[in-house]
């Protein structure tokens, strides 16, 4: 955005750009949420399916201007080791997230979300694919608290109970080992009521990637 008055009024709006920007970012993100659960729980008629059609399209045709290239870092992101406002997991502009929310704990880092119609698999409970995305995001913050950020290149996960939607759910990863680059992480998910009780286990391999494999990645990243 191009910059507005001078000197030090400059400089204030500038370093509040951003957090203007995220909140305009997660309140639209917030409502697509809601638009999603509606329509995987409608039983409109199709009448009113094609006039809704009709709207959204009108309002995805307001979203005009420049995109994003497929590798480009959004400005409003920290990238590594910070917000990530379109991340399908934690994202809070993104209409797919549950979204999940963290913080260190316990040695590791814990997390929180419901799941909602929209990340359902058999009735009633989330689809198993997207327990593996919560493990895989929260073991990836765990390296990150860790000091290590790194990429998963192995996950396996053992599925005890299957996961309830619309009910609070608690993930927890912790780095359990490291060796050179290669990082031993662990995770589970229980409901928020019951941490005793695992319903999702995981276990896997995270790699730090080098700097010459980190600039062939991330080449819009100043990497040393």
């Amino acid at each position: 955005m191009g910059r507005r008055g001078g000197g030090a009024r400059s400089v204030a709006n500038n370093s509040q750009e951003p957090e203007r920007e995220r909140a305009a970012i997660a309140a639209l993100g917030h409502e697509l949420r809601a638009l999603v659960d509606a329509t995987v729980r409608t039983a409109a008629s199709p009448d009113t399916l094609h006039r809704v059609t009709d709207e959204v399209r009108s309002l995805t045709g307001k979203l005009t201007g420049r995109r994003r290239a497929r590798a480009e870092i959004p400005s409003v992101d920290e990238f590594p080791g910070g917000v990530r406002m379109y991340s399908p997991v934690t994202g809070a502009g993104s209409p797919l997230a549950p979204p999940m929310t963290y913080t260190p704990a316990d040695g590791g880092v814990a997390g929180t979300c419901v799941l909602g119609k929209a990340h359902e698999g058999p009735p009633g409970y989330g689809h198993g694919g997207m327990s593996a995305m919560l493990l895989d995001e929260l073991m990836g913050w765990a390296c990150v608290v860790a000091g290590m950020p790194a990429m998963a290149v192995s996950l396996q996960l053992r599925y005890h109970r299957p996961v309830p939607l619309d009910t609070p759910l608690r993930a927890f990863a912790q780095v359990a080992g490291v060796e050179d680059r290669r990082i031993s992480v662990g995770g589970v998910i229980t409901t928020e009521e019951d941490h005793a009780t695992v319903l999702v286990a995981a276990d896997g391999v995270f790699v730090s990637p080098d700097p010459d494999r980190a600039r062939a990645l991330f080449p819009s990243l100043p990497i040393a």
